[in-house]
C-alpha cells in the first residue's frame, strides 16, 4: 500500500517503499482543473499507484502525466495511464517526444515542451525546464510549479530508506551517502557529471523553489536555491574529475 502525504497545497505524494532496495518510490498528484501525475512508477506498482491516486481523485480525470526521462519509474506504466485515463496526454521534453515517447511509449501524440514553456493545469502554472544529462538522459526535463514554488526535480537529492513524507532539515548527507555507496558498486555514475551539471543546478536554484519534490526519499521543504547550490558543490565532490 503506498503512502499519501500533502507535500504542498494540492501536491501530494503518493510513496511506496521496496524493502528489497531499502528505496522509495514517489509520484507527485496535482490535483486541480486539469490533474497531473508527475510519475508513473513501474509496472509493478501500476495498480497501488491507481488506487492511491482514487483516494484524492478519479484515475480517468488524470489530464496530464508527466516525467523527466525515459526509466522504468519515471514513466513506465504511461501505456496503461493512458488506457485508464482516455483524455490524458504525456508531458516530456520535445527531445523525448521526437527520440522515444511517441514511437513506443505513448497511446496519443504526447506533448514535446521545450523549455521555458509553460503548462497551465487551472490554478497552476508548471514551466517547463529542458534539463539535458540532468539527472540523466539527454531527453531529461523538470517543471516548475510556479504558484506555489515546487520543483519536481526526478532523481536529485535522492535518499535511501523508508523515510518521512517531508522534512524541513538538510538532505544533502542523505544523498551524499547513497552517491558514495553507488560509486562502489554496480550503480556508479548513477548521476553524470559533466559541463552541464553545475550550470543547471545554480540556474535551478534561481527559481528559489520552497518544495523539492524527490523521486526517491523525502521532499525538502526551506531554501531550496541554497540547498541546489549545495548539492552542485557536492556533486563535483563526490562524482566530478580527479586530477
Amino acid at each position: 500500500m503506498a503512502a499519501v502525504s500533502e507535500i504542498a497545497p494540492d501536491v501530494f505524494r503518493i510513496s511506496t517503499f521496496v524493502p528489497d532496495f531499502n528505496l522509495q518510490f514517489n509520484q507527485f498528484l496535482v490535483r486541480d482543473e486539469e490533474p497531473l501525475l508527475f510519475h508513473t512508477g513501474p509496472r509493478a506498482m501500476f495498480a497501488v499507484v491507481r488506487d492511491a491516486v482514487a483516494t484524492l481523485l478519479d484515475p480517468a480525470k488524470v489530464k496530464w502525466i508527466g516525467f523527466s526521462h525515459l526509466e522504468a519509474d519515471e514513466c513506465g506504466t504511461l501505456h496503461e495511464w493512458q488506457q485508464l485515463a482516455p483524455a490524458s496526454t504525456a508531458v516530456c521534453s520535445l527531445v523525448g517526444k521526437l527520440v522515444s515517447i511517441d514511437d513506443f511509449m505513448a497511446v496519443r501524440p504526447s506533448k514535446g515542451m521545450q523549455d521555458g514553456e509553460v503548462l497551465t493545469t487551472g490554478r497552476y502554472r508548471f514551466r517547463f525546464l529542458h534539463t539535458p544529462h540532468v539527472p540523466h538522459c539527454w531527453e531529461a526535463g523538470l517543471l516548475f510549479e510556479e504558484t506555489q514554488r515546487t520543483l519536481f526535480c526526478s532523481d536529485l537529492f535522492h535518499q535511501d530508506g523508508d523515510v518521512e513524507a517531508s522534512t524541513h532539515s538538510d538532505v544533502l548527507d542523505r544523498c551524499r551517502q547513497v552517491l558514495v555507496e553507488y560509486q562502489q558498486g554496480p550503480l556508479a555514475n548513477y548521476v553524470p557529471y559533466s559541463t552541464l551539471t553545475a550550470p543547471t543546478l545554480h540556474r535551478l536554484a534561481g527559481l528559489q523553489p520552497k518544495t523539492l519534490a524527490t523521486m526517491h526519499g523525502s521532499a525538502y521543504i526551506g531554501d531550496g536555491s541554497r540547498a541546489l547550490h549545495d548539492l552542485a558543490s557536492m556533486y563535483k565532490e563526490v562524482l566530478g574529475p580527479t586530477l
